[in-house]
């Protein structure tokens, strides 16, 4: 098969649609004919040097995916050749083909492109295990979401929007402020232009907020604080700056505050079946009818890999990034 392979030895790690071996389906798994996959942060992470696979997976690029079942392995269940699907992937998105444990398999929804299927898996369910699973999210409640306008922060608007709460982001561009709101955000704040914190302040009455979802770290660590109620949960999904701050630990007590770290790529396969099938028993009516879904922001051939690279590092898109590999 063909996949994207990073070119280590040249300057700028370029991205390359090179021939490769064809992945080996194990009992208990199927292998998926590719037709699109989307990009996510940590894929920049990952060619970068910066981010490796958890140990055995693959060493290709890619987060999800979306196509048809093309063999289907020993022990698997209620799957069959020429079945749409699509999937959480620890990594070997950006290919022709992937190897996929039946369980982490989700049918396409009717109607659905293969673009959208592609890039609905690791951003929702890195929303809900974070909102829902992981904080606790109560009906009523209101959460921040800094990156508001990214994959997941689009996700989160919806999902948040759909079981009854309030949403706050930060973004740092008024046409991404303008989708956020669109989507269903309460509050959007410009953060290269307004102090987020006031902003929310003044939006809640003073109250603040029971959830913030943070991808910043130490910078915004001192405001996020300030901003969450009494049992407030603060969640960690990335460290775009700096990962070491002091804290009051005194006032964490005070004021019962929790302090969440998260990763998903990295947990089991049992963690990661928990999260899809929690998701879908919510969620996933709203996805066929047509109440949530997910926001691509464009869509390139797998090809023009650095491209679509390019947009996501200047931070241009809103939502998701897609990459398509076969009609």
């Amino acid at each position: 098969m063909f996949a994207i392979q990073v070119q280590a030895e040249e300057a700028g790690r370029p991205l390359a649609w090179v021939e490769t071996d064809d992945p080996v389906c194990h009992p208990g798994e199927v292998i998926v004919d590719i037709h699109a996959t989307s990009l996510n942060r940590a894929d920049l992470l990952q060619r970068a040097g910066k981010y490796p696979p958890p140990a055995g997976a693959s060493e290709i690029l890619g987060l999800d995916m979306a196509g048809r079942i093309a063999q289907v392995g020993d022990q698997v269940r209620g799957w069959q050749i020429g079945d749409r699907v699509c999937a959480l992937l620890p990594g070997g998105g950006y290919a022709e083909q992937v190897a996929v444990p039946g369980q982490m398999l989700m049918p396409i929804p009717k109607g659905w492109r293969y673009d959208q299927a592609a890039a609905m898996p690791e951003v929702f369910m890195t929303a809900f295990a974070n909102i829902f699973m992981e904080a606790a999210f109560q009906p009523g409640e209101t959460v921040l979401m800094h990156g508001g306008a990214g994959g997941v922060g689009t996700a989160a608007i919806q999902l948040v929007r759909e079981a009854g709460g309030r949403m706050i982001v930060t973004a740092g561009m008024d046409s991404k402020v303008a989708q956020c709101r669109e989507l269903g955000a309460g509050l959007a704040v410009n953060y290269k232009k307004e102090d987020f914190v006031e902003r929310t302040l003044a939006h809640t009455g003073g109250e603040g907020v029971d959830i913030i979802i943070d991808i910043v770290g130490a910078e915004y660590l001192e405001r996020n604080l300030r901003l969450l109620k009494t049992r407030g949960r603060l969640v960690f999904l990335a460290v775009l700056g700096s990962s070491r701050a002091e804290i009051n630990i005194g006032m964490l007590m005070g004021r019962r505050l929790r302090l969440i770290g998260s990763v998903l790529r990295s947990r089991s396969l049992a963690e990661k079946t928990e999260i899809k099938e929690r998701f879908m028993a919510r969620f996933w009516h709203r996805l066929e009818d047509g109440s949530i879904e997910p926001v691509i922001d464009s869509v390139y051939p797998i090809e023009q890999a650095n491209k679509a690279h390019q947009r996501m590092a200047a931070n241009r898109n809103t939502g998701k990034i897609v990459l398509k590999i076969k009609a």
